[in-house]
Formats: structure tokens, C-alpha cells, sequence
């Protein structure tokens, strides 16, 4: 059995799994640069020049990809560290900010969108974060009266290069006193100790993606386990951050309604209710061109085989029916347990969708955007957070 078919153990640190690094030529002088080399070890370094890529071993897209997850590339950001989330007007999107750190992640989702996203396979991290902080900075006070939520984990994973990077620290004391931002930083590891006595302000949200215990320890390789991230999510909860889960991808599969019971149940036996922020729903989506790419890596797996059709986004989807009892089901599960002032949300759906669900439709409170910012808001004034309305 090869690597890409079996279930890897549980990696509470992916950058251990990193085996070369290659950096360009220029940015050797970054302070962040430095920083990284001493944390590396005796790890071979090669210096490549400007513009130009890693080599790699693998020429064909699967072996490439998983030779890549093992190449970390430090390099310069030569565009925008900050954009809006990419969404499609026919759904609802929750109008986040995405901060760009780099591209690709160590660990090896299954379904990981990124496999036919991007148009390399090694792992970058911008090194030039003094241009990343002032890039923010203008963003900030250009729109000084608009409450931006910013994260770093819609390219990579925010936590799973931190070990060697430290960058999630510099991040936290930055945002720590900006009056119209969080931060949130969302991850599948547990790389997290050196977060304790950071000064936070209240000002970050500690986010991790959930799934049914099956699909977290056959679909998600080389990532924490479900225990390791509701004891992550409950250390930093008692270190005074707030808190934000995502079910996404919901995945279709058997056995799935008590193995989503049982990870809720975890969810809410070991994790403070009151300092959860938001918790969000996402069913699976994907492009046509992830299929061939993923069951080619990992041909065990069996979820892409079931019924699709193509979304008005040109993703792959559930048929609505399937996605509305899964949602149905499992929401109210979340909502019976939750604080009441904790937004449980639709990630990417429609409002037919959100009425089936919810019986209400995001306009009806302002939209989307305006429920995640009041929750933001009501979470970085501390104390009990108060209902906006009587979501039950």
C-alpha cells in the first residue's frame, strides 16, 4: 500500500514533513528569512535565481504534487497580499478577506481544492511581510469605517508552516489593536504553544475545520485529529482567544449522520460554548478537473464517484435535496448545544437553500456580511455575547 492510499497518522506538526528548501535569490536578506533557516536544521538549501521555480524530481501532476507538499519554496509576493474572498453573485458569500501567505499546504486532503487550483506544486511563503503589514495597514485605515474579518486560510493552512515561519505571532500583536478588523486563522494542525502568551486583545479568532471522524481519518492525511483539534481549540480558549469551527466539505458517505453527531458531541463536550464565534456549513464543491487529479493520487477513495451536477458557480455539487437534509440535520444538532449568540452559517449556498434550512433568508438580517461582523464585534468587546434574534 502506497502513501497516497493509505491513512496517514495524525501530524500535529506538518512542517516536519518538509525535506528541502529552495529560496530566491533576493530575498536572503529578509529578517523572516533568517528566522526560518535557523528553525530548519541541516535541511538542504538552494538558492535559485530571481523569478525562476524549484525543480522537481516528478514531472507527471500526481507524483509531482506529492513530491511538492515536501518543497518549501521562501520567495517575494509581487501582488496583493490582500483580497476579497473569490465567490459567485448567485451564492451567499460572507464577504471575507483573504490575507496571502503563501500558497499550497504540507498536509494532503483528499478533496483539497488546491490540487487543481494552482499552477505549481511546491509549497511558498512570502518572506516580505513588512510590505503585507503596511499593505494592511492602508487597507485599514483606507476604510477605517468598515469592520474587515482577514484570514490567512484560503490558500494554505494557517497554522501548518508556523512552527518554522512564527509568522501567526507577528500577526496576532498586529491586529491585536485594530479597532475595525479581526483576524482569523483557521487550520487542520495544532501547532499552537508559542501562542500562549501572546498578547491578543481579544482580536483573533482560533479556527479549525471539522469533519465526521471517518472522513478526517481517511480523507485528511498527514493533518491532527479530531481530539488533537477540540483540545487545541480548548487551550486557546482558556488562553482567552475566540473560537470558529467549519464543517466543509460536508461529505456524503456512509454512516455520515451519527459520525457528524458524534464529532458535534466532541465539539460541545470539550470546547467552552460561549467562545465560539461562528461555526459554518459548507457542503462538498468542487471544479471538473479535481476529480481525475484526486482519484488518480488516491484511488481508495470513493466520495467523488457519488451523484453531482454542476453548480451556477461551475463546481461540482450535491443535488439539493441531498444538501439541505445533511444541512438540515446537522445544524440543528449544532444549534442545540450552541451560545445563542454564536452564527451558524451556509458557506457558498443559495437562499432558497438558507430559507429551507433556516427558515429565513440572509437579507432578513442585513445579509451576510453584517451577521459575521456583528458576531465579530460582540466577541472582541468580551464578556457573554447577546442574541441578535431567536434563531430556534
Amino acid at each position: 500500500m502506497t502513501e497516497t492510499d493509505a491513512a496517514a497518522p495524525a501530524v500535529p506538526d506538518p512542517s516536519s514533513r518538509i525535506r528541502s528548501l529552495f529560496i530566491e535569490n533576493g530575498v536572503q536578506r529578509e529578517p523572516l528569512t533568517a528566522a526560518i533557516l535557523e528553525r530548519l536544521g541541516d535541511l538542504p538549501v538552494q538558492v535559485i535565481p530571481e523569478r525562476s521555480s524549484p525543480p522537481l524530481e516528478a514531472s507527471s501532476t500526481p507524483e509531482s504534487l506529492q513530491h511538492g507538499k515536501r518543497v518549501l519554496f521562501l520567495t517575494r509576493n509581487r501582488g496583493k497580499f490582500l483580497k476579497p474572498c473569490p465567490a459567485t453573485r448567485e451564492y451567499r458569500c460572507c464577504d471575507y478577506q483573504v490575507l496571502n501567505i503563501g500558497m499550497n499546504c504540507p498536509m494532503d486532503c483528499v478533496y483539497c481544492i488546491l490540487q487543481a487550483y494552482l499552477n505549481n506544486p511546491w509549497l511558498s511563503f512570502f518572506v516580505n511581510i513588512d510590505e503585507m503589514f503596511a499593505e494592511i495597514d492602508r487597507a485599514l485605515k483606507d476604510n477605517g469605517k468598515v469592520f474587515s474579518r482577514i484570514g490567512t486560510g484560503e490558500f494554505s493552512d494557517s497554522m501548518a508552516l508556523d512552527r518554522l515561519t512564527g509568522l501567526s505571532t507577528s500577526l496576532i500583536k498586529f491586529f491585536s489593536n485594530k479597532q475595525n478588523a479581526v483576524l482569523e486563522l483557521k487550520s487542520k494542525a495544532v501547532v499552537l504553544d508559542h501562542l500562549q502568551d501572546v498578547d491578543h486583545c481579544g482580536r483573533t479568532v482560533m479556527a479549525w475545520s471539522l469533519n465526521s471522524p471517518a472522513v478526517m481519518a481517511r480523507e485528511e492525511l498527514h493533518t491532527a485529529s479530531l481530539d488533537q483539534r477540540l483540545a487545541a481549540a480548548a487551550q486557546c480558549a482558556a488562553w482567552g482567544y475566540k473560537l470558529a469551527f467549519h464543517f466543509d466539505p460536508l461529505i456524503y458517505h456512509p454512516g455520515w449522520e451519527e459520525g457528524y453527531a458524534e464529532t458535534v458531541r466532541k465539539l460541545f463536550a470539550v470546547v467552552p460554548a460561549e467562545n465560539i464565534v461562528w461555526i459554518s456549513l459548507g457542503a462538498l464543491r468542487f471544479l471538473p478537473q479535481l476529480k481525475a487529479i484526486a482519484t488518480s493520487r488516491f484511488p481508495g477513495s470513493r466520495f467523488f464517484h457519488e451523484e453531482f451536477i454542476i453548480g451556477l458557480d461551475n463546481k461540482y455539487r450535491y443535488f439539493r435535496t441531498l444538501r439541505v437534509s445533511m444541512y438540515r440535520r446537522i445544524v440543528r444538532q449544532i444549534l442545540d448545544s450552541a451560545h445563542a449568540a454564536t452564527r451558524v452559517y451556509l458557506c457558498m449556498e443559495s437562499d432558497e437553500i438558507w430559507q429551507e434550512v433556516f427558515g429565513y433568508r440572509p437579507a432578513d438580517f442585513g445579509g451576510l456580511p453584517a451577521m459575521l461582523d456583528a458576531a465579530a464585534q460582540r466577541a472582541v468587546q468580551g464578556g457573554i455575547f447577546q442574541p441578535r434574534f431567536n434563531r430556534k
